[in-house]
């Protein structure tokens, strides 16, 4: 087929999270899997500098510039060049991100029209769903965070180009806003999200974030799709990253990792002390008041384990880190930022990754540490839910640890569980391998899209 991909951000050329790795990875699965891909994304500050290889792209008819890389058979990026709204520091919260992107969504419903399916991502490329009106190409949208909606006041509607009988209640108005997320739904042919259980998880008003009367009219339109893991990308055998290769089969290099990253951390290195870690956005969504709650918790209570942390977010999240290192400089070390070099080598160098999460669409650090024989320590929500098999469920087939309630206290249970686990050589060793040897590479994924294109095509 040929499928044409729009995401506002792109791994390696642009990421502020998980959007990235997964447009990309699929993406670049679907192009190994014999399809013609197109993968559209702006043109942000730097990415020419780090990418010398891009190549203009003729007669595209666009009100800007248009570069193309071909960075893998089948596989072609093509980049929207429009320096006054994306040659910027930083890719969001600009204050004129409705300018920006309802820009990029008309450049992709431009260059969209040969494709037999247009997949969009997200509010940033929503737009798009509703300006290809009736074209005769299957249209199918992504969304990776309800919470995340595009909304903005009524006058940006005139920017988009649409009729105004299109801002209503049944398609873009919403309470009176413009909703770019919402358009993306309704006027899509099928609108998919990142789980099966967060695509439940939508039609309710817990999840659903004001759209879940949407979500339910969208009836079997709307469906659940779990992410992949790239593991070209995230491995433990041919990784540049990682102190020690490992693997399943040779799973002893993974002490070598777990030393080098207390020492680089400054750590002290015990290695028969479990070291627990998390990568995260420091955001409510993604449970970083319970985590530090239940840290504390246990650290002032005398347990004996290590912390480490990478990431970045709200200001006060991140002090309250920043303050518990400080207070536990021989148990905890938290860097604040991004280091993708540095989050591989947490992710081997962990014994658990804690994932306290109030929704997770379907979350990607918890496949990454699958792969890499670190045991996740998740809330029972979303695609959290749907990759992780608790102990409960026997050794035999359990990879993970979860918990239920949305509290301090639950999470410090399961860190309780996780302890005794790691007490417990023979069954860690076991868990471990579950996890690893499971599969969730996007050849999986690829192959339900294949499906549901061919439904609407």
């Amino acid at each position: 087929m040929n499928i044409l991909h729009a995401s506002s951000e792109v791994f390696p050329y642009s990421k502020t999270g998980g959007l990235a790795d997964a447009t990309a990875a699929l993406a670049k699965a679907q192009a190994a899997a014999g399809h013609t891909v197109t993968l559209i994304t702006p043109l942000y500050r730097g990415i020419a500098a780090a990418f010398p290889g891009l190549e203009p792209l003729g007669q595209a008819e666009l009100p800007a510039k248009v570069w193309r890389l071909e960075p893998e058979p089948n596989l072609t990026v093509l980049f929207i060049d429009e320096p006054e709204w994306f040659d910027r520091d930083g890719l969001y919260g600009h204050g004129d991100d409705a300018e920006r992107f309802i820009f990029f969504s008309r450049c992709v419903a431009r260059l969209a029209k040969r494709a037999e399916i247009v997949h969009t991502h997200d509010w940033q490329t929503a737009l798009a769903m509703p300006l290809l009106g009736q074209a005769r190409v299957g249209k199918v949208f992504t969304l990776h965070n309800a919470a995340y909606q595009g909304r903005f006041p009524a006058d940006k509607f005139a920017l988009t180009g649409l009729p105004s009988d299109c801002f209503d209640w049944l398609q873009l108005e919403f309470h009176g806003d413009l909703n770019l997320l919402k358009g993306g739904i309704v006027f899509s042919d099928l609108a998919t999200t990142v789980s099966p259980r967060y695509a439940e998880e939508l039609l309710t008003p817990e999840y659903g974030c004001g759209l879940e009367g949407v979500f339910q009219a969208k009836g079997k339109a709307l469906t659940g799709v779990l992410n992949g893991v790239d593991y070209a990308e995230w491995n433990t055998t041919d990784n540049p990253h990682l102190a020690a290769a490992y693997s399943a089969d040779a799973p002893s290099g993974k002490a070598a990792n777990k030393r080098e990253l207390q020492r680089e951390l400054g750590l002290p290195p015990l290695d028969d002390t479990p070291l627990l870690g998390n990568i995260s956005r420091f955001a409510e969504q993604k449970g970083i008041d319970l985590l530090l709650g239940a840290l504390e918790e246990r650290l002032g209570g005398g347990a004996a384990f290590q912390f480490a942390g990478l990431g970045s977010g709200d200001a006060g999240l991140e002090e309250a880190m920043r303050a518990l290192a400080v207070r536990f400089p021989e148990q905890v070390a938290v860097t604040i930022g991004y280091d993708n070099g540095l989050a591989h080598r947490i992710e081997a160098g962990i014994d658990f990754f804690v994932m306290p999460s109030r929704f997770e669409p379907c979350g990607l650090n918890q496949l990454y540490s699958l792969r890499y024989g670190t045991v996740p320590v998740v809330r029972a929500t979303g695609g959290l839910e749907d990759s992780i098999i608790d102990l409960g469920q026997g050794d035999g087939t359990a990879n993970g640890i979860k918990f239920g309630d949305c509290s301090v206290g639950a999470l410090g249970q399961a860190l309780g569980q996780a302890l005794s686990l790691y007490a417990e050589p023979a069954r860690l060793a076991k868990v471990r391998d579950n996890g690893m040897r499971a599969d969730f590479s996007w050849s999986q994924t690829t192959a339900e899209y294949g499906r549901l294109y061919a439904a609407i095509s």
